[in-house]
């Protein structure tokens, strides 16, 4: 009983050490965003070109679940913050008719863009998604989220209102 007991006190301090935040920030936070030009079938975007603008560069793919989940309130973000704020989706597809089928199906009327080399968001270091980077309007990157989100979510919308 006690051996069970000291398995679970140790168990649940190893789970809050892991699960605590540290006071560290992930890289590329507070520093200048990484530039990048993407040339697909469609368009040229250069991150470049959005200077001076708040931008919300999200790494995502058709085939990953969570972005297809976050996508719908991504466009609906834009479009109700649209003089405040411009996404950039990058999509990591290989498969160019799989991507412009899922923007007409799913009514992506965001800047995106498709890099099946995936070099921009080796830039990044990232390889997950969805994967976004707000990158306030010198250029610096403010803020990354990791995994879906609400983009529709007020307190979300008040600091990107902020930058």
């Amino acid at each position: 009983m006690r051996m069970k007991t000291i398995t679970v006190i140790a168990l649940l301090l190893a789970a809050c050490v892991t699960g605590c935040y540290r006071g560290s920030r992930p890289a590329g936070i507070n520093r200048a965003a990484p530039d990048f030009t993407v040339t697909d079938a469609d368009r040229t975007v250069s991150l470049h070109d959005l200077k001076g603008k708040v931008v919300a560069l999200n790494f995502w793919a058709t085939w990953c679940p969570p972005c297809v989940e976050e996508m719908p309130s991504l466009v609906a973000m834009q479009q109700k913050l649209k003089d405040q704020v411009t996404v950039l989706a990058v999509s990591v597809d290989v498969d160019e008719d799989a991507y412009h089928k899922f923007l007409k199906d799913h009514n992506v009327a965001l800047l995106t863009v498709r890099d099946p080399g995936q070099k921009s968001n080796r830039l990044y270091g990232t390889f997950g998604y969805p994967e976004t980077y707000i990158i306030d309007r010198q250029g610096i990157i403010r803020r990354k989220f990791i995994g879906p989100v609400d983009w529709n979510d007020p307190e979300i919308e008040t600091y990107l209102k902020g930058l």
